[in-house]
């Protein structure tokens, strides 16, 4: 029976030590790329940068602006035919920061998403610019008037994953504990 017992106890603590060791793991990895600074809003027409770090020093970093007629957009002065997506690619510092200046089309609406893709990692981050209301606006209809961000948050998922790993670990403890207790009986 105190066999039954020590394997009960040493397959809690591995099941225990893998719950708590993943972080740790994880943090041995470099760090993703994140958006330093970037304009929340921009005008039709207006220009602003937007700059990223934790690339790979020298690393070529490609950026894509997607979004309502992003062609009439442009990326660092460049500007590309008829789309709804239009890219650059520039070198990363040797701090591995890279920026890069958008200038939205005249008839901008809605919102843009600007991604950051590190072409030797595959690592990327991206954020997204809404296009400032010009004017009084008409009650909503005006194409250049930006509704607020209401999409998901993969963050806030973090606290429902930890919370279920440590039911999962309270129910696997309640069951070995049933295990041995039933075990003891008999």
């Amino acid at each position: 029976m105190k066999h039954k017992i020590s394997k009960a106890t040493a397959a809690l603590a591995v099941a225990i030590a893998a719950v708590f060791a993943a972080p740790a793991v994880a943090s041995a990895y470099p760090a993703d790329p994140d958006v330093v600074d970037a304009p929340s809003s921009l005008a039709p027409g207006e220009s602003g940068t937007v700059s990223f770090d934790d690339f790979a020093a020298g690393e070529s970093v490609q950026f894509t602006l997607t979004g309502f007629n992003a062609s009439g957009a442009t990326l660092a002065l460049v500007a590309f035919s008829a789309q709804d997506s239009q890219s650059i690619t520039k070198e990363a510092n040797a701090q591995g920061e890279a920026s890069v200046s958008v200038t939205l089309p005249s008839n901008a609406r809605g919102s843009y998403t600007l991604a950051a893709v590190g072409q030797d990692s595959g690592e990327s981050a991206s954020t997204t610019i809404a296009v400032a209301a010009t004017g009084p606006g008409d009650g909503g209809t005006d194409p250049g008037t930006a509704l607020p961000n209401a999409g998901f948050d993969g963050d806030a998922l973090l606290g429902l994953w930890v919370g279920g790993g440590v039911l999962v670990l309270a129910g696997a403890s309640i069951a070995v504990a049933t295990s041995v207790r039933r075990a003891r009986r008999a």
